[in-house]
């Protein structure tokens, strides 16, 4: 006999909503078979740069499980707003807009304290005020950042990058972790002595 509380269901229902996010596809490939990466795993990927990379951090005290919580959850709007390639031309304002009412459809589908724990988590990493979103930023950044270097550009070469375009994208990491944003830099340069960047 199944057990069901109103609680459980509506958890449940959440849980079963952002399966999604295993078919939302990204333009960063995997290491290994040029494989288009999906949110899903982008997530996974980023909770594990947080945790394992937090001690450089500009903030030393940062709450690493509030953070981890934030890269966990701000890709899931994607399932309603789609993925955007971060080097198109897009309407900002559009795109907020479009990924707020996301949030607020998905993670209305919880019970309401966590559905506002949720939304407030979403926003403060859209935000990028706390030493938290700071640092999820960083990792959100960085992420991507690694998979070009690793897969010899194959994102980049597809779409013609150049590297004014991925320093200008990227270098909002310092504000996460100094550290983090000269290994980037030193990734970048790298990536245009091999040919992964255009030089420009």
């Amino acid at each position: 006999m199944l057990i069901e509380t109103e609680r459980l269901r509506w958890q449940i229902e959440f849980l079963k909503e952002i399966d999604d996010l295993k078919q939302i596809l990204r333009q960063t490939v995997l290491t290994k078979d040029r494989r288009q990466e999906n949110d899903a795993e982008h997530s996974w990927h980023l909770a594990m740069l947080v945790i394992t990379l937090s001690e450089y951090s500009n903030d030393k005290s940062i709450d690493i499980l509030r953070t981890t919580k934030m890269v966990l959850i701000h890709d899931i709007i994607e399932i309603d707003a789609g993925d955007t390639f971060c080097y198109d031309d897009f309407d900002r304002n559009a795109k907020t807009e479009k990924e707020r009412e996301a949030a607020h459809r998905i993670f209305s589908i919880l019970p309401e304290e966590q559905a506002q724990e949720f939304i407030e988590l979403w926003e403060e990493f859209e935000a990028m005020e706390t030493p938290e979103a700071q640092f999820a930023a960083a990792a959100d950044r960085l992420q991507p950042l690694l998979l070009n270097y690793y897969s010899e550009g194959y994102a980049w070469k597809k779409h013609g990058i150049k590297r004014s375009q991925v320093i200008e994208r990227n270098q909002h990491i310092s504000k996460g972790s100094k550290v983090l944003w000269e290994f980037a830099e030193s990734l970048i340069d790298e990536s245009v002595k091999k040919g992964y960047l255009i030089d420009g």
